[in-house]
């Protein structure tokens, strides 16, 4: 991923945080400052000064500090006292644990969706793929994970299940970072648009079975690639 730089770092976070305006300050730093992670803005392993977020996020500096200490809590990042602090890096093998865990509950979200599923559902997740292969084809990589995230939490949807969805939210965040981060050096993903209208013929089908067991193996195939890319790059 190209670097960016200081100045558009802090278009990224401005524009985040309209989006996020109405919550309390802490929460705005700390959904802006996740996001900007997320979204590999502020690139794993890079190190940022406390006041250099603050300013660029044009707020006090207690807000700013609490959120740290919370995405500190969360695995995202390593506080610095009195300094500042780093992004944590994307690791192999805490992302293949986090894959394991995901692959088993994507796979049951799908097949809880193919129960609830209604034909406006289905045609929305078609709909999503069709547009994940119109953007792979036009090399809008970093748009097309974003397609995949929206594709997945779609079903998660579906299955109606909450607290399935929470523990989802706990791990979607750290593999979509690990998709994007690797995205660029893997094979162009057809396999995976594939492997998606695969999942939505067995829940067209009201196979539950087979799209729960086709779900886990498109996470597990995903996962393997990434994890390669990783373990590469550690070396």
């Amino acid at each position: 991923m190209t670097a960016t730089t200081p100045t558009q770092i802090q278009q990224i976070l401005l524009r985040y945080k309209q989006a996020v305006q109405a919550l309390p300050l802490t929460q705005q730093a700390y959904a802006v400052i996740l996001k900007a992670i997320r979204e590999l803005y502020l690139a794993p392993g890079e190190a940022f000064l406390e006041r250099e977020i603050t300013a660029m996020l044009e707020m006090s500096r207690t807000p700013v500090h609490e959120a740290l200490i919370r995405l500190e809590m969360a695995g995202w990042i390593k506080v610095i006292p009195r300094k500042g602090f780093t992004v944590e890096p994307i690791l192999a093998d805490p992302i293949r644990e986090i894959s394991q865990i995901t692959a088993v509950l994507d796979g049951l979200a799908a097949a809880l969706a193919t129960e609830q599923a209604q034909h406006n559902d289905l045609s929305e997740l078609s709909g999503l793929i069709d547009r994940q292969e119109t953007l792979m084809y036009a090399h809008d990589l970093h748009e097309y994970v974003a397609v995949d995230q929206e594709f997945h939490t779609k079903i998660v949807q579906i299955a109606a299940n909450q607290r399935l969805s929470s523990l989802m939210d706990s791990y979607s965040d750290q593999m979509y970072r690990a998709r994007l981060y690797t995205i660029k050096e893997r094979q162009l993903p057809t396999h995976s648009i594939q492997e998606h209208r695969a999942v939505i013929a067995a829940m067209r089908a009201g196979s539950g079975k087979a799209a729960d067991e086709l779900m886990q193996a498109h996470r597990h195939h995903g996962s393997r690639e990434i994890i390669a890319i990783l373990k590469q790059s550690q070396e």
